[in-house]
């Protein structure tokens, strides 16, 4: 795999609507930085199962995957709370974890030539994609304001479903991803851990910022 060289990177892990992508997004668009979902591909593989649960093997997969353009990700229909949940599951197995392995590894390292670098967010991001990432973030946030931002989220989106069941799905997928064999979510001791829990949208954003611009501007 060709790497580019000089890019700067940025590796975000995070557990489920602890506002990581919408903080990912910002310091993309900010630092010129090509920013890729990483949870959105499980999600993508996670509602093709649902849609086409007869097609669905190793072989389809892999021919979406290679089909698979950044813009098929910002689908709505990603968000729902079933495809999370399969999402979750999905993420568990080995063969399919390989497949977007290689996917993400090319995005964090090979970025198109128009951005500086690139911004990933995720599970396992700061450990298993971008170890030598020039900074890791570890985004977190009390679970109820977590189920409560999901929540307005796809209320927004016109989903009919409540809170509590918002709240259940939270819980579900945190047990998930905190207790997987492979790929675990955690934080490593060399990432920055951000907690959203109290601050705004700004304020997350002017946080990570500053740390950025304190060390690039050295």
């Amino acid at each position: 795999m060709i790497k580019r060289k000089n890019v700067l990177k940025i590796a975000i892990d995070s557990p489920a609507a602890a506002g990581a992508g919408t903080l990912a997004k910002a310091i993309s668009k900010h630092y010129n930085l090509f920013y890729l979902d990483t949870g959105k591909i499980y999600r993508f593989i996670a509602y093709l199962r649902i849609k086409h649960p007869k097609k669905f093997n190793y072989k389809f997969i892999k021919s979406k995957i290679k089909l698979l353009k950044i813009k098929d990700l910002s689908d709505n229909n990603l968000l729902s709370d079933e495809v999370g949940t399969e999402a979750s599951i999905i993420s568990k197995i080995k063969s399919i974890r390989k497949m977007v392995h290689s996917f993400q590894i090319n995005f964090a390292y090979n970025p198109p030539k128009k951005y500086k670098g690139s911004c990933l967010d995720g599970r396992d991001i700061t450990y298993n994609i971008i170890p030598d990432a020039d900074f890791k973030f570890y985004i977190t946030a009390n679970i109820k304001t977590r189920a409560l931002r999901r929540f307005k989220e796809l209320k927004g989106l016109k989903k009919k479903i409540t809170y509590q069941e918002v709240l259940k799905s939270i819980k579900k997928r945190d047990k998930s991803d905190f207790n997987r064999k492979i790929s675990p979510l955690k934080k490593t001791k060399d990432s920055l851990l951000i907690n959203t829990t109290n601050l705004n949208k700004r304020a997350c954003f002017l946080k990570i910022k500053k740390i950025i611009d304190r060390k690039t501007n050295n």
